[in-house]
C-alpha cells in the first residue's frame, strides 16, 4: 500500500516513507567511498590526496542541483498542498530545465579555470595533474550528476521515493563495478583517469534514468512537459534552496580550509587523513539529509494544507528520531575508527596512526549533526529560505571556518579535528533557538 503526502503520519509510517530517501543518500555516499578506496588502494598516495583536494570544488560545481531539487520540491509539494497538480507540474518542468542549463555553463567555466583553481588550491607537480586529471574526466559528467541530485529530492515528492533508491542502486553500482574492473586491471598511470570515469558513467545514469521515466507517462503525481519561463518561480527556488547551497558551497569552502591547515601541520598525509574521515562523515550525514528530503514534501504539503496538528506531530516525532539515531552513529563511529582506518590507508603505520587519533576526535560531532541538518531542512520545507540559510550558513561558513583557523593555532593538529565539533554543537544550539522562537508563526 503506497503512502501519499496526505496522510496521517505514525513514527513506523514517517520511517517507511522516509526510508528509501535515507538509502539513497547512503548508498550515494557509499559508492563515492567505494571510488576513494579504489583510488587509495590501487592508485596511490598522491593520487589519493589529489582526489580529497580537488573534490570540494566538484561538490560547489553541482550544488545547482541540490539546490533547485530542495527549494523546488517546497514549491511544488506546497502548490499541490493548495490542489494545484497542473502548476505543480509546471513549475517541476522548469526546475529541471532550468537546473541542467545552468549546470551546463558551470562545466564550460570549470573547464576553462580547472587548472588554476587546483594551482590555487596548493596543487603542484605530480598533486597538481592527478587533480586535473580526476576533475576533468568529472565535469562531462556535471549536468547529469547536478540532475541526479535535484531527482533526489523530487522523486520524493512524487511519491515514489522507492523508484529514487532503485535508480540510486543502478548508479552506485556502476560506479563500484566500473571502478574495480579499471582500477585493478588498468596500467598504472591510468587507474585515477579509470576511477574519474567510472564516477562520471555512474553520475550519467542517475541523472539520465530519471529523465527517461518522467518524460513518459508515468504512474506518479508528476510528469515533465512544458513549462513558461516563470522568473518569480526561479527566484523562489532559489531563496528556499539557498540554504541547502549555502550549506553545500560553505562545507566545500571550508574543506578547502580544512586542507590548507592540514597541508600546513601535516602535510600531504594531514590531507589524506582527512579524506578518510570525509568518507565516514559523508554517509553518516547522508542518513540525516536523506531524512530531511524525505520529510520535507510532507511538511511542505501539511503546511500549504494548514494541517498544523500534523505539521506539529512531524517535527515532535522527527527529533526524537534523530536523537536516538545520533547516538547510535556516535557509537558506531568509535567502535569502527580502527577498522576504517586500516581499510583506507592501513598500507602506512604514520598515516594510519594520524587517520586513526583524529578520527576518534571528529566523530563526537555525530551526535550534534543531525539537528543542525533537519533544522535547516524544516524551514525550507515551510517556504521559509532566509531561516534556512542562516542555520547553514552559521553552521558551516561562521561556526566551522572560525573554528577551523583558530583552534590549530591553540592544540595544533588536535585543533583540525576538534573544529566539527564546536561547529555541529554551535549549529545544533542555533537550530533550537529558531524552532522555539518561530513556534508561533508557522503553527507547529
Amino acid at each position: 500500500m503506497s503512502i501519499r503526502l496526505s496522510d496521517h503520519f505514525t513514527y513506523r509510517r514517517l520511517l517507511r516513507f522516509t526510508l528509501p530517501s535515507i538509502a539513497m543518500m547512503i548508498f550515494t555516499s557509499i559508492y563515492g567511498v567505494v571510488d576513494g578506496f579504489f583510488v587509495s588502494n590501487y592508485a596511490g598516495k598522491t593520487p589519493f590526496a589529489a582526489v580529497n583536494l580537488i573534490m570540494p570544488v566538484l561538490m560547489i560545481a553541482a550544488t545547482v542541483g541540490f539546490m533547485f531539487g530542495t527549494g523546488g520540491t517546497a514549491i511544488v509539494a506546497n502548490t499541490l498542498g493548495e490542489g494545484k497538480p497542473k502548476e505543480a507540474n509546471e513549475y517541476f518542468s522548469l526546475f529541471v530545465y532550468v537546473t541542467f542549463a545552468a549546470a551546463v555553463v558551470i562545466e564550460i567555466l570549470g573547464l576553462i579555470f580547472l587548472r588554476r583553481i587546483a594551482q590555487a588550491l596548493g596543487a603542484e607537480g605530480e598533486l597538481l595533474e592527478d587533480c586535473v586529471t580526476y576533475a576533468r574526466i568529472n565535469l562531462l559528467a556535471l549536468p547529469f550528476y547536478s540532475l541526479q541530485q535535484l531527482f533526489q529530492s523530487f522523486f520524493v515528492t512524487a511519491e515514489r521515493p522507492n523508484l529514487g533508491f532503485k535508480v540510486t542502486v543502478a548508479a552506485g553500482l556502476t560506479n563500484i563495478v566500473l571502478d574495480a574492473v579499471l582500477c585493478i586491471l588498468l596500467p598504472q598511470p591510468y587507474k585515477l583517469a579509470g576511477a574519474a570515469a567510472a564516477t562520471a558513467l555512474s553520475q550519467t545514469v542517475g541523472g539520465v534514468a530519471p529523465l527517461l521515466y518522467f518524460f513518459r507517462k508515468n504512474d506518479s503525481i508528476l510528469r515533465l512537459g512544458r513549462a513558461r519561463f516563470d522568473g518569480r518561480a526561479i527566484l523562489k527556488a532559489c531563496t528556499n534552496g539557498s540554504s541547502e547551497f549555502m550549506s553545500n558551497v560553505s562545507m566545500n569552502v571550508v574543506g578547502m580550509l580544512y586542507n590548507a591547515q592540514l597541508m600546513k601541520y601535516a602535510g600531504e598525509n594531514g590531507i589524506a587523513a582527512y579524506g578518510v574521515m570525509m568518507y565516514v562523515s559523508m554517509i553518516f550525514a547522508a542518513a540525516f539529509i536523506g531524512y530531511s528530503i524525505g520529510t520535507a514534501p510532507v511538511i511542505g504539503y501539511h503546511s500549504g494544507a494548514k494541517n498544523y496538528g500534523e505539521l506539529r506531530g512531524l517535527l515532535r516525532k522527527s527529533l526524537r528520531l534523530i536523537g536516538v539515531c545520533a547516538v547510535c552513529m556516535t557509537a558506531a563511529a568509535e567502535l569502527l575508527a580502527y577498522p576504517l582506518a586500516a581499510l583506507f590507508v592501513g598500507y602506512e603505520a604514520d598515516l594510519m596512526n594520524l587517520t586513526l587519533s583524529g578520527f576518534r576526535i571528529f566523530s563526537i560531532g555525530f551526535l550534534f549533526m543531525g539537528f543542525a541538518i533537519f533544522g535547516s531542512g524544516f524551514f525550507t520545507a515551510l517556504n521559509d529560505g532566509l531561516t534556512s540559510a542562516v542555520i547553514s550558513f552559521l553552521r558551516t561558513l561562521v561556526f566551522e571556518a572560525a573554528a577551523v583557523l583558530i583552534l590549530p593555532r591553540l592544540f595544533g593538529i588536535t585543533g583540525v579535528w576538534m573544529a566539527v565539533v564546536f561547529a555541529e554543537l554551535m549549529a545544533m544550539t542555533i537550530s533550537a533557538i529558531f524552532i522555539a522562537a518561530k513556534r508561533g508563526k508557522y503553527h507547529y
